[in-house]
């Protein structure tokens, strides 16, 4: 049975003969309802105070448990940024060692072409000079025979038609022969 401090203030004792003194037992009587009061105010705040204390626990442990989460996310998502971010630095690696590996190759490949241009280019000069030489020897020649039919020509000396000067075919012969000893 639960005993309240108004039940207390309130109770009613029968009248004796030599029972307790009236006044000393309502005294007492308000003492204890006053206390009682007083613990049931202290109890319930406690139990306030205590409800207050279990939502906020319950509340930590709820951000506690859904920063643990967060942790591991971001854990597992750094992980695999750092997994994806060295797959990404292996293929862009890849990428320019095939990159370079082409370049190479086609450098390569320009270089020989090059050479090979050359190469028919000093051929092409050597047939040009060659003709040349041909074609100027065999001018010459006829030049000379004409010179050995014209009584007025001097000998050994070629006119150039302006009529201002001469060059002996002697001189010409010689450069031309020596033309070829030259490769630029």
């Amino acid at each position: 049975m639960k005993i309240t401090p108004l039940e207390i203030k309130r109770q009613q004792f029968k009248r004796v003969l030599r029972g307790f003194d009236p006044v000393e037992v309502e005294t007492f009587l308000d003492m204890v309802s006053t206390e009682l009061e007083e613990m049931i105010r202290q109890n319930k705040e406690k139990n306030d105070a205590l409800i207050e204390l279990e939502v906020q626990l319950r509340d930590y442990k709820n951000m506690e448990k859904t920063l643990q989460q967060t942790l591991m996310q971001a854990q597992e998502a750094s992980g695999r940024s750092a997994q994806n971010s060295r797959k990404e630095a292996e293929l862009i690696v890849h990428e320019a060692q095939l990159k370079a590996t082409q370049i190479l190759e086609q450098a390569r490949l320009d270089f020989a072409r090059t050479k090979e241009e050359i190469a028919n280019l000093r051929a092409r000069k050597e047939t040009i000079l060659s003709r040349l030489k041909v074609l100027l020897s065999s001018e010459l020649e006829l030049i000379r025979a004409l010179e050995i039919d014209d009584p007025d020509a001097r000998p050994g000396e070629l006119a150039l038609g302006t009529g201002k000067e001469d060059i002996p075919i002697d001189d010409i012969l010689k450069k031309l022969q020596s033309a070829p000893d030259r490769h630029e």
